[in-house]
């Protein structure tokens, strides 16, 4: 199957308060971008990289890139206004790719937030391994802290903390089951959905959505701070994992793959990481 590693790049970072996308930051003397795009540029089990940047800056991420000599990546396009408009161009994207080489319904898709510079190899072998077998996966961490649920200001209720966990990236599809979720969920004016996984949780209710391990060096950029504590994590190479699993975690993948579910229109809870 023909991998394809999708940076997402189209944000503006605009809780960053840094006057421009926080994917030209820089951290340890490289764009957040440019982390993404190398991580899965080394990794075997990645084919293809495309890149979707802010309008205005696909330029300057196509010269950027060409001078750091990464090998996959295909292209950079230009991000819609939204999250999902970004993800649904970069799938028209890799659909028409896919058609030149190995078809739609052989190609597995892993969308990556490019603020999170600091994925590992273990987590993208991971994914592609999971790929192999499901329809859909999604990086994922236990959730440490105690969760409540609340009704205006007030705590309603307190879910069990073991069946919590904290969604990352990459979040990765058969190319054929994201696709059919993003149609569903732009015929859908009544949702606005902030991930992958939760399209499909929402419009393919039958698709099994199976986690993948992450870990806490996968940390998203989102405030100054963050890339202050990034700076830290990579300088002292914190919690990097080139190979295996980490002790303890389970294997991404299991019970066979599953056919795409065609539901008549949206049903089933969203959820957003």
């Amino acid at each position: 199957m023909r991998m394809v590693a999708v940076v997402l790049a189209g944000g503006v970072g605009q809780r960053l308060g840094a006057g421009m996308p926080k994917q030209l930051l820089t951290l340890g003397g490289k764009t957040l971008v440019e982390h993404c795009v190398a991580a899965f540029d080394q990794a075997p089990g990645i084919d293809e990289v495309l890149v979707v940047m802010a309008r205005g800056y696909t330029e300057q991420i196509e010269a950027l890139l060409a001078d750091g000599g990464y090998r996959k990546v295909t292209a950079v396009i230009e991000g819609g206004v939204t999250r999902p408009d970004s993800t649904r161009a970069a799938l028209t994207a890799v659909a028409a790719t896919a058609l030149a080489n190995t078809g739609p319904g052989d190609c597995g898709v892993l969308l990556h937030d490019a603020a999170r510079p600091l994925v590992d190899q273990r987590i993208i072998a991971d994914c592609v391994a999971s790929l192999e077998v499901h329809d859909a996966a999604g990086v994922a961490v236990p959730a440490s802290d105690t969760i409540v649920i609340t009704d205006n200001g007030v705590m309603h209720s307190v879910p069990p903390r073991e069946t919590l966990f904290r969604c990352q990236t990459p979040q990765c599809f058969r190319l054929p089951v994201i696709t059919r979720a993003h149609e569903l969920a732009a015929a859908d004016p009544g949702f606005s959905p902030t991930d992958d996984c939760g399209v499909v949780l929402r419009y393919l209710p039958d698709v099994p959505v199976h986690i993948v391990p992450g870990s806490e060096r996968n940390m998203k950029i989102t405030y100054a701070q963050d890339l202050a504590l990034a700076e830290t994590v990579l300088a002292r190479g914190e919690g990097a994992s080139p190979g295996g699993r980490p002790p303890g975690a389970p294997a991404p993948c299991g019970s066979p793959r599953r056919s795409i579910a065609r539901p008549e229109g949206p049903e089933g809870p969203s959820r957003t990481a």
